[in-house]
């Protein structure tokens, strides 16, 4: 095999290798929280299923909870690669000695403020070779492949933008209803407190509490309206 073959079949299989290690899996799971933001519960019914549970916090704010898992990928199930002189279940068995093995459940959280969604985690083992959060894609891909009318879309893709395979996108601020229960309106933490004091205290008359300590020293990319990379500090 000539060198510029080996070339070709590296440039055409380079795709095929990231979505078999999971990343387009991540990308569209981080997608997903991006452009389901917004959409009616009854819209994310119809695409994605009913919940597998819920809890109403308020009159208008619930939690609800998506489950999904499969078997657990393994060195066996990894296809070799004919036309590319790379044996994958080598390179497989390699990178999960070393990083571990992709994982096989995600469980995702959708907050809903007045029947809208307002933000979308995703916790468990739900890792794939590469990138973040790969198996919860199982959980959106109704929605991701038929998209419903009250979902946005998401910007163009940037290497360094908002969506990535690495990373969930930033959250939107969430109103006070859908924060604040009667309870924590009125408690607030004090991170300027004594060693003596209690870190949760009642919040003074005057309204003034401590604001929480952020890292801002990091530098923040993400994708502005343009699709061109924004360098913004963290907030």
């Amino acid at each position: 095999m000539t060198f510029r073959t080996m070339m070709r079949s590296f440039v055409c299989l380079c795709p095929i290798a990231l979505s078999a290690c999971g990343y387009w899996d991540s990308r569209e799971a981080h997608r997903a929280q991006y452009e389901m933001v917004g959409m009616t519960s009854y819209d994310l019914q119809a695409c994605a299923g009913v919940p597998n549970s819920s809890k109403k916090l308020n009159d208008t704010t619930e939690i609800w909870e998506y489950d999904i898992s499969r078997p657990n990928v393994n060195s066996a199930s990894t296809p070799s690669m004919s036309v590319f002189p790379i044996n994958m279940t080598e390179v497989t068995n390699i990178y999960q000695n070393i990083f571990g093995k992709g994982g096989s459940a995600c469980r995702m959280f959708v907050r809903v403020d007045h029947d809208r969604i307002s933000e979308i985690h995703y916790a468990g083992d739900n890792d794939e070779f590469i990138g973040e959060d790969g198996i919860c894609s199982m959980i959106t891909r109704g929605c991701a492949r038929q998209r419903e009318s009250t979902m946005r879309d998401a910007p163009g893709i940037w290497p360094m933008g908002p969506i990535s395979a690495f990373h969930s996108v930033p959250t939107e601020t969430q109103s006070p209803e859908a924060t604040y229960s009667d309870k924590s309106s009125k408690f607030a933490p004090n991170y300027d407190h004594k060693p003596s004091e209690p870190l949760i205290q009642p919040i003074p008359k005057d309204g003034k509490v401590s604001v929480a300590p952020r890292n801002n020293g990091l530098l923040y990319i993400q994708q502005g309206k343009n699709g061109l990379p924004v360098l913004n500090n963290t907030k």
